[in-house]
């Protein structure tokens, strides 16, 4: 780069025709050094031959740092003007280290604000210590929006769901309420009546979750009275209302009909005949549901193990016998309802009874079969159950439409006081006959108390 010296040193040669650029030249001569310092541009040195206003020669630089350096020293002070200075950001120093002991936020001062140069001061805040005493108590007592939401209680959407949406009636089934929802298009909602209501209670009760495995067993002292019907009725109900399958176990020892009471004579007869002994006999193979299945049957979602139908090995079950049936049928059902067969005195009923959780006695409209369930219950609570014989259900069906003769209400007034629920099964020929059991033609009001048996039974698992 050459020197602004040599440039100048030709240039009464150059621009001998120029007087208007020779003017400005002297002028940046005369006043260089102010006007740099406000233009930024480097001041003309003048070569060795020349001198400057005062007489004295000018040294000649030999490089454009050292004129740079000769322009800065010659710089006149400046005085603090008022016109604003575009603002340069400040130097970012780099954090230093916590210190041992941190000192508390409210205790460190609040830092001053930047002041650039060429700008005003601007007018300090008030700062919390100047403020008055009463005046900071009052914004240190002053709740915030945090503390508002915080001191409000939760609301309890589970027990409360309508806080904040209106809480939709159930559609009624049935009746003048049903017929006017229909007519109205839903808009008419008078909600379900006592009868549906009542209903949909015992259907919850059914419906319960449970938590583990749990056995009823339903038995009596006389046959022929609904043992098996009724077992086989409350089986379908329970698998009608509840999440998880039902199992029904025959443990009749006298040819139980259980299987052909749940799928027809037909039907059983057609299958493969896998009955209890053959499921004695493969037990210790069975460790799955899958293979469980292929000893059993199914009436829809009712599962059913059938009893030995030979007579020779019918009443062979025994106790312990049973009791490996049990476990292994509680590790994959929750409920479990075991035919019992006539009489508490058979090789099996030892076994029934200790794994049981409650029983259903069944009975009948006569005197006889009052005293025997009286019977029952009485030989339960004086052999060690007496638990079981106090918290029994006791089904009296009008199995054979007694005669106007026999005092019904005396007969349920007989044997209600010694156990803890009663319930009458009404007469139905989809019962009486004695063959197929199914809730689709059974009458409402039969279908109605065997609910109130599965609710019930559901009800004395604790």
């Amino acid at each position: 780069m050459p020197d602004p010296a040599d440039q100048t040193a030709g240039a009464p040669a150059e621009d001998a025709g120029q007087p208007q650029l020779r003017r400005r030249r002297d002028l940046r001569r005369d006043h260089g050094s102010v006007q740099d310092a406000w233009t930024g541009t480097m001041p003309a040195v003048t070569p060795p031959s020349s001198s400057n206003d005062a007489g004295k020669p000018v040294t000649r630089r030999s490089s454009w740092a050292e004129a740079a350096a000769a322009a800065d020293a010659t710089k006149p002070s400046r005085a603090p003007s008022t016109a604003p200075a575009s603002p340069v950001a400040p130097e970012v120093s780099p954090p230093s280290p916590p210190a041992a002991d941190p000192v508390p936020i409210a205790a460190v001062p609040p830092a001053a604000p930047t002041q650039f140069p060429g700008t005003a001061t601007p007018q300090a805040a008030e700062s919390p210590s100047d403020a008055p005493a009463e005046t900071r108590s009052l914004r240190r007592s002053r709740p915030t929006a945090a503390d508002a939401i915080a001191d409000t209680p939760m609301p309890d959407f589970i027990s409360s769901p309508g806080l904040f949406v209106r809480e939709q009636k159930p559609r009624p089934v049935g009746g003048f309420r049903g017929a006017l929802y229909n007519l109205t298009g839903g808009a008419w909602n008078l909600g379900p009546g006592l009868k549906q209501r009542q209903e949909d209670e015992l259907a919850r009760r059914i419906s319960r979750q449970l938590q583990g495995s749990y056995n009823t067993a339903v038995l009596s002292l006389k046959g022929g009275i609904g043992k098996t019907s009724t077992t086989v009725g409350v089986g379908l109900t329970l698998a009608e209302y509840r999440g998880d399958a039902p199992c029904a176990i025959d443990a009749n020892p006298d040819s139980g009909d259980l299987v052909e009471r749940a799928l027809g004579e037909g039907i059983y007869q057609q299958s493969t005949p896998r009955t209890i002994s053959d499921l004695l006999e493969n037990i210790d193979s069975i460790d799955s549901l899958t293979s469980l299945a292929r000893y059993m049957h199914h009436a829809g979602r009712l599962h059913l193990i059938a009893g030995e139908q030979d007579p020779e090995v019918s009443d062979s079950l025994t106790a312990e016998e049973y009791r490996r049936i049990r476990k292994l049928i509680s590790s994959y059902y929750s409920v479990v309802l075991t035919d019992c067969g006539t009489g508490v005195t058979h090789n099996a009923m030892s076994g029934i009874l200790q794994s049981a959780d409650n029983l259903v006695i069944a009975a009948g409209y006569a005197v006889s079969g009052a005293k025997r369930a009286r019977s029952t219950l009485h030989w339960l609570a004086s052999h060690g159950y007496e638990d079981l014989a106090r918290n029994a259900i006791v089904v009296i069906t009008d199995k054979d439409e007694v005669s106007s003769r026999v005092d019904k209400d005396a007969i349920e007034e007989h044997l209600a006081g010694i156990c803890r629920e009663l319930i009458a099964v009404p007469h139905d020929r989809g019962v009486a006959d004695g063959d197929l059991v199914t809730l689709e033609v059974l009458k409402a009001e039969t279908r109605r108390a065997y609910k109130e048996i599965a609710a019930a039974i559901v009800d004395g698992y604790r």
